[in-house]
């Protein structure tokens, strides 16, 4: 039953008002599009919704049985994408109600048949017109554990996730399980790097409580109802949607995985009403398939963006030289998972030496790629039933190349390459047949007509016969009934509302005949009809619906059978992105001055000559390369010190990029690079703080820290940039020190690490730790200038230069001269007479200074207790301030 509000206005509503009210009953969380005619209208608060997020001019229609006037308002059908597309954009659903029914089919005077077709989330807006064309448009459901392997009560270690990823608009699908608490974080890191527009959970999941992560990333939630969610009902429809058995699968075994699958194939069949023939694959995702690269370190090395945000000045922005959409997308895919395994990875880099080599053979292979369509969209639309005459020749035009390309590349050896070869299939009968049937340049839609080429239907000829000759037709009409009336001035018109017509002008009215019948009064004279006019109009306008009507059909027949060849066309769109991929990686290659790595099994990391593949290209002098060798031995943590601004970050993130570039399969930039296989890549170089969700710069620090310290393997690569300067200095010292000793000692893992510090003290690990060496950064002071080398060497660095660093940066010179003068107090104290720091800058009283690791002097040791005995929370203002002057003379006084 429904509200009261929805009974009283299906009261002696009008049957299309009903229709309307019936549609909207089933779509309550949708903004409900309803065709009528030639516009999608919106009534009661969806008009009022839309018309405030569209800015469209609100209007009424006639009254509901309360007498209110119905608030409406409307968008033409043929511009109706880009509204849906915004209304997606600002967080709606649309729900899409068409007429399903002819108009010269119905008989009875009951309204034509409406339905919803199709429902738009952001997840499910496919609309190439409005994606990033080198992004995806991820839709992930999430299954928090799988019925038949239930967790144990209070044991969350036991808990599986299962998770399914599927990008619409390309029919990429894949689905994968995690367990445990560790597996919990794998699966937020995972949605995180990836950030979906949707994500689909059940009705009944408490996504604040097991996955609160999600909740802080802002994405759109739907929920299903449970049964969605269910083994059975999920493996039903997965085995329905696949057409086939998982028995044997990725996928049997994997329960949650199938669970999350299911419920995703079941939301897509119920917002999109249509078979969904480019998903008929499914990949089960292993984490130790690629290298794990979380969003925290995404964000930190910039590589999908850069700090300020956007592509520019991020890895992806400086390596993307694809041509094609999908080549992008899949660049971008392998820099967010990278491979693991060592044979895909050597297949990809000798594919790129091939053609970095074979220059003339890639300029061609790049130019011909050049007019590829995103093809892997275009099948995708046609699957949904949603592409128009011009997707069909846009995906003509992208399989037309694909003789050339094999030509182009029929000498390669590489074993990729020829893979790659091997997928493409010319699909010649898709293209003639759209060739056969298809203008040159079609409308965007095939309800405008003129689609269809002449000669490919017999009776569309007869029809378009017909309609051309109605122009001449109607002239001759006109001349005769001007010489048989004597009415000079008479006219044949036609709008869609009377049809034709012939209009008199008010002083002719004398000479209308008697068998013209009036049909409406103007200003300037009146309209009639006559018995000829009306039987030539019947016959005129009923073959111009005819034409639309029998134009659709063929072009429906058309798309029905390109679809049927989806599976040969994604094959073919996956291998002419891939090789987009090899040829861009060959040009950036050639281009940026790259080398091919050697990736290995081992445990060494050596680079000669690394380079930043971003700052190389934007700094203004000449880049700096430098070298570095890590292992599990003599050199498994590096402590980096030296100056600000001297490239201590810049050498972390450019060793992590090198090795990340190496298993992405592109050249890197380097002299030469000997890259072990890593399961994991962590950096901690710089955070902001979470203000929102009151988190500071330390906190968000020492998250991040402790994450890397519970999941770091050996075979990961660990950089930590400052780790302790968001606190107290002898705090964050003793931090520093803690997590680094941990991570050269552990007997659980000791991952290959670079650490930069600015505490100098922490150098002297190296003679404490085996496997611990120190570099710096080199700098000179000339002049009282500092002149950063950028070159990094074995060996500790004593001095941060600061002081140099903030009157380069512009402070006054009178606050610079001022820090001198302080810091030459300070290193007085401690070196002449060990006492604490004046910052007066003058010399004063001896006093101790309390050591780093040990505990307080002696004569300090009433003052300790006469803190611990003090509850702050209960001080006074002013007895705090009697306890200070208390603590001062404790000090002062001897022992």
């Amino acid at each position: 039953m429904g509200s009261p509000t929805e009974a009283r206005r299906a009261a002696r509503v009008t049957p299309a008002m009903q229709q309307y009210l019936d549609a909207k009953r089933q779509h309550r969380d949708a903004l409900l599009f309803f065709r009528m005619g030639d516009f999608y209208e919106m009534f009661y608060e969806d008009a009022l919704t839309a018309a405030r997020v569209l800015e469209l001019a609100l209007t009424s229609r006639s009254k509901d049985s309360g007498g209110s006037p119905i608030p409406m308002c409307g968008v033409p059908c043929h511009a109706a994408d880009g509204y849906v597309a915004r209304l997606v954009k600002r967080g709606f659903r649309v729900a899409i109600c068409e007429q399903v029914e002819a108009a010269g089919a119905k008989k009875s005077k009951q309204p034509l048949r409406r339905e919803v077709v199709r429902v738009v989330s952001p997840g499910t807006l496919t609309d190439a017109s409005y994606l990033e064309a080198k992004e995806p448009a991820f839709l992930v459901a999430v299954a928090p554990q799988a019925a038949p392997r239930p967790a144990r009560a209070g044991n969350p270690a036991d808990r599986v996730y299962g998770a399914a990823l599927i990008d619409l608009s390309t029919g990429e699908f894949s689905a994968a399980e995690y367990t445990g608490e560790s597996g919990r974080q794998a699966l937020v890191d995972e949605v995180s790097v990836l950030r979906p527009r949707e994500v689909i959970v059940a009705q009944d999941l408490k996504l604040s409580e097991v996955l609160p992560e999600l909740n802080a990333l802002q994405l759109p939630v739907t929920a299903l109802d449970p049964w969605t969610f269910g083994f059975d009902h999920a493996r039903e429809a997965l085995r329905d949607q696949l057409r086939t058995t998982l028995e044997g699968s990725d996928l049997d075994g994997h329960p949650a995985a199938t669970q999350a699958a299911g419920a995703l194939v079941q939301y897509l069949r119920d917002t999109q009403k249509v078979d969904l023939v480019h998903v008929r694959r499914i990949v089960f995702r292993s984490r130790a398939d690629h290298v794990l690269v979380d969003a925290s370190t995404c964000r930190h090395l910039e590589i999908l963006e850069s700090a300020g945000g956007g592509r520019a000045g991020s890895l992806l922005g400086e390596l993307d030289r694809t041509v094609t959409p999908m080549g992008g997308r899949l660049l971008r895919a392998r820099l967010q998972r990278p491979a693991h395994a060592l044979e895909p990875i050597q297949d990809r880099l000798d594919a790129v030496e091939e053609l970095a080599f074979g220059g003339a053979a890639r300029s061609k292979l790049r130019d011909t790629l050049k007019a590829v369509h995103d093809l892997e969209r275009l099948i995708a639309r046609v699957a949904l039933r949603t592409a128009g005459p011009r997707d069909l020749v846009a995906l003509r035009q992208s399989v037309a190349v694909i003789p050339r390309v094999r030509g182009l590349l029929g000498d390669c050896n590489a074993p990729l390459a020829r893979s790659l070869l091997a997928q493409l299939d010319d699909v010649a009968d898709v293209r003639d047949a759209i060739e056969a049937t298809l203008v040159d340049e079609p409308p965007v839609s095939a309800h405008d007509g003129q689609c269809i080429r002449d000669g490919v239907d017999p009776a569309l000829d007869e029809l378009r016969s017909i309609s051309r000759d109605a122009k001449k037709h109607i002239a001759a009409l006109e001349n005769a009934e001007r010489k048989r009336t004597g009415i000079g001035s008479l006219k044949v018109r036609f709008n869609r509302v009377f049809g034709y017509y012939i209009e008199v002008s008010k002083a002719n009215l004398h000479a209308v005949p008697d068998d013209y019948f009036r049909k409406q009064t103007v200003a300037t004279g009146e309209r009639y009809v006559t018995p000829a006019l009306k039987e030539y109009e019947e016959k005129a306008l009923g073959a111009d619906e005819r034409q639309l009507d029998r134009e659709q059909e063929l072009f429906e027949a058309l798309r029905r059978q390109v679809a049927a060849e989806t599976l040969r066309i994604q094959e073919s769109a996956r291998a002419l992105a891939g090789l987009d991929v090899v040829a861009a990686l060959a040009a950036a290659a050639v281009a940026l001055n790259y080398t091919k790595p050697q990736v290995h099994a081992g445990a060494e990391l050596e680079i000669v000559e690394g380079r930043h593949p971003v700052v190389e290209r934007h700094c203004a002098d000449a880049f700096v390369p430098n070298d570095l060798l890590l292992d599990d031995g003599a050199q498994q943590l590096v402590i980096v010190t030296g100056p600000n601004m001297g490239g201590k970050s810049t050498f972390l993130r450019q060793a992590a990029l090198i090795a990340l570039l190496a298993h992405a399969g592109s050249f890197v930039p380097a002299k030469h690079a000997k890259v072990p296989l890593v399961d994991r890549v962590f950096a901690r170089v710089g955070a902001a703080d979470d203000i929102a969700r009151g988190r500071s710069t330390f906190m968000l620090e020492m998250q991040e820290t402790a994450k890397i310290l519970d999941a770091a393997t050996s075979r990961s690569l660990v950089l930590l940039d400052e780790i302790g300067r968001g606190t107290a200095t002898f705090d964050g010292l003793s931090l520093a020190w803690a997590v680094a000793e941990h991570l050269a000692t552990s007997a659980r893992a000791r991952p290959k690490t670079l650490f930069a510090t600015h505490y100098h003290e922490l150098t002297d690990l190296a003679d404490a730790a085996a496997g611990v060496v120190n570099y710096h950064v080199v700098a000179k002071e000339w002049n009282d200038d500092i002149i950063f080398l950028r070159r990094v060497e074995p060996g500790r660095s004593d001095r941060s230069y600061g002081i140099q660093v903030a009157r380069l940066a512009g402070l006054p010179p009178e606050t610079v001269q001022r820090a001198r003068e302080i810091l030459v107090g300070l290193e007085s104290d401690e070196l002449s007479r060990g006492g604490r720091p004046s910052f007066s800058g003058q010399p004063h009283a001896p006093e101790v200074q309390l050591g780093l690791f040990h505990a307080p002097p002696p004569g300090h040791a009433r003052i300790v207790e006469r803190l611990r005995a003090t509850d702050v929370d209960e001080l006074t203002p002013l007895a705090a301030l009697a306890l200070l002057a208390e603590l001062k003379q404790a000090l002062e006084a001897p022992e």
